[in-house]
């Protein structure tokens, strides 16, 4: 009886040997197929291009193919419920924004997931500060005379957002609260289309980061009054703060990162987390992040999940008092 319960014992230790085994083998093979990557937002926005420097890196370093995905609507969520159904194997990743854990808990009470609990934080890509953008032919030169000329006409002007609940969309809800203006907000599927309305003129104004305006600025059809942090953009220094623009507490930087389904094995993870930070540190990517207006963000999964937790909580009482609805 002694020896086989020794032996069933030894069986057991073998059991669980080859149980734990699999995470790491599957770590070293890790990725032997390519990568599904769901961007929450429409193709052509600032986060796409973010989403899209981080696919050629990887595609490199990793040896396999990052496909991008863009799955839009519900102010992110339908791309957001892909990945956490998803299986947690690492070839489904999701690419999210601040919005989907800060802003969308509070817009849609029923998403049917907790962005908090159903996703593993995998590392943060970039931030982003908000400008406020103005088509070309709109009688403003700079934030105070826009704030006056909305003053004068409550209503009259609107903005485009990538959607209800986005991160554009709490922008432009706190300009109007910070300015004390009436402006219609009309939402989109995306900053793409939110961008290209406001460029042919069917919407005055919108709220995004550089890279999703800096082509149409260049072209003429749209300017640029403000840059929603405390500091001016890097790469395009001549576009004052909120503050100097003279709207001061008037702030909105977001950020895009990585995350994963519940579940997807550590070893696959930490692999990952590997591969962004190699990226962020290279002098061809921080430059080209530069010139879309982004700023590399480099952390643990520990530090993005506690800074997710973190904006969760301080946008509560800002998006409640905003009143914002659901598409």
């Amino acid at each position: 009886m002694m020896k086989r319960l020794s032996r069933l014992g030894a069986v057991a230790a073998v059991l669980i040997a080859v149980s734990s085994a699999p995470n790491s083998s599957r770590a070293q093979d890790y990725p032997s197929k390519p990568i599904r990557l769901i961007v929450v937002t429409a193709a052509g926005g600032l986060m796409d291009v973010a989403a899209r420097v981080l696919a050629e890196s990887l595609d490199k370093s990793l040896g396999q193919p990052l496909v991008i995905e863009n799955r839009a609507g519900s102010g992110g969520n339908i791309g957001t419920e892909a990945v956490v159904k998803a299986e947690p194997d690492g070839y489904t990743l999701g690419f999210i924004q601040i919005g989907n854990v800060a802003i969308n808990p509070y817009v849609y009470p029923d998403m049917g997931f907790d962005p908090l609990t159903d996703l593993m934080p995998v590392a943060p890509v970039t931030t982003s500060a908000i400008l406020v953008v103005a088509n070309a032919k709109v009688p403003a030169n700079n934030l105070a005379e826009l704030i006056a000329l909305a003053k004068k006409e409550p209503g009259k002007l609107s903005y485009g957002s990538a959607g209800n609940g986005t991160a554009p969309h709490l922008a432009g809800e706190m300009f109007k609260a910070a300015a004390g203006v009436d402006i219609l907000h009309v939402p989109y599927r995306g900053a793409g289309p939110a961008v290209n309305d406001t460029m042919a003129g069917h919407v005055q104004l919108t709220f995004v980061g550089l890279g999703a305006v800096r082509s149409g600025v260049d072209a003429g059809l749209l300017k640029i009054l403000a840059v929603a942090q405390p500091t001016r953009l890097k790469d395009a220094p001549q576009y004052p703060t909120s503050a100097e623009a003279g709207l001061p507490g008037y702030e909105f930087v977001t950020w895009f990162g990585v995350v994963a389904p519940k579940g997807t094995p550590r070893p696959i993870i930490d692999k990952l987390v590997q591969h962004i930070h190699m990226m962020q540190d290279d002098p061809a990517v921080q430059k080209r992040f530069a010139t879309g207006g982004l700023e590399g963000l480099k952390e643990t999964p520990e530090q993005f999940g506690a800074r997710m937790r973190r904006d969760h909580d301080r946008f509560r009482d800002i998006v409640k008092a905003a009143k914002l609805k659901p598409e």
